[in-house]
């Protein structure tokens, strides 16, 4: 059986844990080699070992995603160390819970720099590096990034992040114009509640600030799910594999949400 995206290469941030981690394997699964970067470098490498056990090549870089020149790097050393350069996730993310009230500059900083710039200058170094490569076919190259169901509803308690999420829907949007006529498609990933150390953080922090107890928050969200389950990012990779593929090659411009029936649009 032809592997859907063999001998394609992609690079995934964030790819050091959790959803990260999951796209990653999927995609190594799926015949791509693999660049994953992340900050942490034991993290980038242990997935990294992982892909070369699944049979593919792969490469682990260190990045801050806020920074662009580190992105750009990144893009260029997948190319270099992989020999070719198709996909682009931008899955590097953080969380932020507070109240509106609450915030700070530095906080708005913080998660500005990771969750909205982050992916810009994916997009940017991704775009740039797929016009000037020219890989064959109609579609020549593949943007892919992560938004939320945080950014179709913005949620209370995660004002600023929920803006961010926003934004990557817009810069999605925005960037599948500009770049539709270089043969790059950019959709975006819009997962929910998904069992990973942010949904940790993110239920302690309601804890602290609602007085629920530890784990009501995601239990409560987990409830309003409709097919009974909280997500796995085993789910979110399954979906960014179709935007990988070529089955999505008709689709550009989209924030699919993949949330088991939470958000509705």
């Amino acid at each position: 059986m032809t592997m859907a995206i063999e001998g394609k290469v992609a690079l995934v941030t964030g790819g050091g844990q959790g959803i990260g981690r999951a796209i990653a394997l999927r995609l190594a699964q799926d015949g791509a080699d693999i660049a994953v970067v992340d900050v942490n470098a034991d993290r980038a490498q242990a997935v990294a070992d992982e892909v070369r056990a699944h049979g593919r090549s792969a490469t682990a870089f260190v990045a801050d995603v806020a920074d662009r020149d580190q992105v750009y790097a990144a893009v260029d050393h997948a190319e270099a160390a992989l020999g070719g350069f198709d996909i682009m996730v931008n899955n590097a993310g953080i969380a932020q819970v507070d109240p509106i009230s609450a915030a700070t500059p530095d906080d708005v900083r913080a998660i500005l720099g990771v969750n909205v710039e982050g992916v810009l200058w994916g997009i940017q170094a991704a775009a740039k590096k797929l016009a000037a490569r020219r890989n064959p076919g109609p579609i020549r190259g593949k943007i892919i990034n992560a938004s939320s169901i945080a950014g179709h509803d913005g949620f209370a308690l995660l004002g600023v992040y929920s803006a961010t999420k926003f934004a990557v829907r817009a810069l999605t949007q925005a960037a599948a114009k500009e770049y539709a006529a270089d043969g790059i498609t950019v959709n975006a990933y819009c997962p929910g509640v998904v069992g990973t150390d942010m949904w940790v953080t993110i239920d302690e922090r309601f804890a602290e600030l609602t007085g629920a107890p530890k784990g009501a928050t995601y239990e409560k969200f987990v409830d309003g799910i409709l097919l009974g389950r909280a997500e796995t990012p085993d789910d979110v990779a399954g979906f960014v594999s179709y935007l990988a593929g070529p089955d999505s090659d008709y689709m550009t411009g989209q924030s699919g949400l993949i949330d088991g029936g939470l958000v509705f649009r």
